[in-house]
């Protein structure tokens, strides 16, 4: 027992100490005094995910359709602005994009970069959604472990980031990953317009090519900086490489059951993707949801008149 105590212990005075070297810059920003709000919603979203097909199991799938097209738009935005606010004032701080120390300076293009960087986080918050639109449509299936590990991790891991290094080399993966899912979403936005736009939509595979490229630059940018000595915390670079990896192997066995594994023959129509990371989470496929959805309504026209 008293072996349990003092590691209580020492694990609050480790907490209490990693808090006096947090970044004084974002202490009283929103979601970024305490831990526990992160943690809170990272609970619900697991909560949801217990619960969520609980609840549908015995009631019509929700259509959404104009929700998924005002959700994916407005995701469209709001990731072209991290981009855009990251890209600009790295450049006008002077950026490298090979070894970037943190610099906890009231400068404004580093704060202009630690508030784009908040942002960022509080998109992997937003992200939660995709998963709850699943849910409620009723496409189980779609939330993969993929699906679930990276909404999980990207969340509480990125209030670490903005926690204790919102700037420095932390700009370089954002820039990539957000000007990545501004192609994304505009995917799928374009998806849930309808069947109007599938002949427009032939490059859902490439997505996912460029999002295991990504993966792979930012292993390379990480060992680089390990092996030129950055001043950037060691801990944290071998932590995103590591954290790279798992979703190199994850992307892979996608890649190889999306692409590359010989269909059965009914699956052999090429459907396009929609809400969802086909890429990084895991979506559904355009006409296939639609005609069930006509399905499901024909369904209840005709149960409604033979009721009448």
């Amino acid at each position: 027992m008293d072996a349990v105590t003092h590691f209580v212990n020492d694990t609050v005075e480790y907490y209490k100490w990693s808090l006096s070297i947090a970044d004084k810059r974002v202490e009283n920003w929103p979601m970024m005094s305490s831990p526990f709000p992160t943690l809170g919603f990272s609970c619900l979203y697991l909560l949801f995910l217990w619960a969520g097909p609980r609840y549908m199991q015995d009631r019509q799938p929700y259509t959404l359709r104009k929700t998924l097209i005002v959700y994916n738009f407005s995701m469209v935005v709001l990731n072209f602005y991290i981009a855009k606010e990251l890209l600009l004032a790295s450049r006008a701080a002077g950026y490298s994009y090979l070894c970037q120390p943190v610099t906890y300076s009231k400068d404004v293009n580093e704060v202009r970069i630690a508030s784009a960087l908040w942002w960022y986080y509080i998109s992997k918050g937003v992200e939660f959604l995709d998963t709850v639109f699943f849910i409620l449509r009723k496409k189980f299936t779609q939330v993969s472990f993929l699906h679930v590990y990276h909404h999980c991790t990207m969340f509480i891991l990125w209030w670490i980031g903005i926690k204790w290094v919102p700037g420095g080399q932390s700009f370089f993966g954002a820039t990539i990953n957000s000007s990545i899912h501004v192609l994304m979403y505009g995917y799928y936005g374009l998806a849930a317009l309808g069947p109007q736009m599938q002949k427009y939509l032939w490059w859902k595979k490439y997505l996912t090519i460029i999002q295991m490229i990504q993966f792979h630059v930012t292993i390379g940018h990480a060992g680089h900086s390990l092996y030129s000595g950055c001043p950037f915390p060691a801990w944290m670079q071998w932590a995103l490489i590591g954290y790279a990896v798992t979703f190199i192997i994850l992307f892979a066995n996608f890649y190889y059951h999306a692409y590359r594994r010989k269909p059965s023959s009914s699956q052999k129509t090429g459907k396009a993707v929609t809400n969802g990371k086909a890429v990084s989470n895991g979506h559904s496929k355009v006409e296939e949801e639609q005609e069930q959805e006509e399905e499901s309504k024909k369904r209840q026209k005709k149960g409604r008149a033979k009721r009448e």
